[in-house]
C-alpha cells in the first residue's frame, strides 16, 4: 500500500475512535453493544490500514 496515506487513515481511525467515545459519554445509562461494535470497526479498519502501510516486510535480512 501507498505509505502517504498512513497520516490519513490514522487520523481517520481517531476520529472514529473519539466519535466513538462521545457517543458512549452522551448515552451512557443506555449503551448498546451492538451499537458500539458497528462504530467501533471503521476505527478498527483504518487503525489497520495504517499498520499495513507502515509495516515493512525485511525478507533480505533472513538471507
Amino acid at each position: 500500500m501507498n505509505p502517504k496515506f498512513r497520516n490519513l487513515f490514522i487520523i481517520g481511525g481517531t476520529l472514529a475512535l473519539l466519535g466513538l467515545i462521545i457517543q458512549v459519554v452522551v448515552t451512557f445509562p443506555d449503551v448498546d453493544a451492538k451499537n458500539i461494535l458497528l462504530n467501533a470497526l471503521p476505527a478498527l479498519f483504518l487503525y489497520f490500514l495504517a499498520y499495513k502501510t507502515y509495516h515493512e516486510r525485511k525478507d533480505s535480512e533472513l538471507m
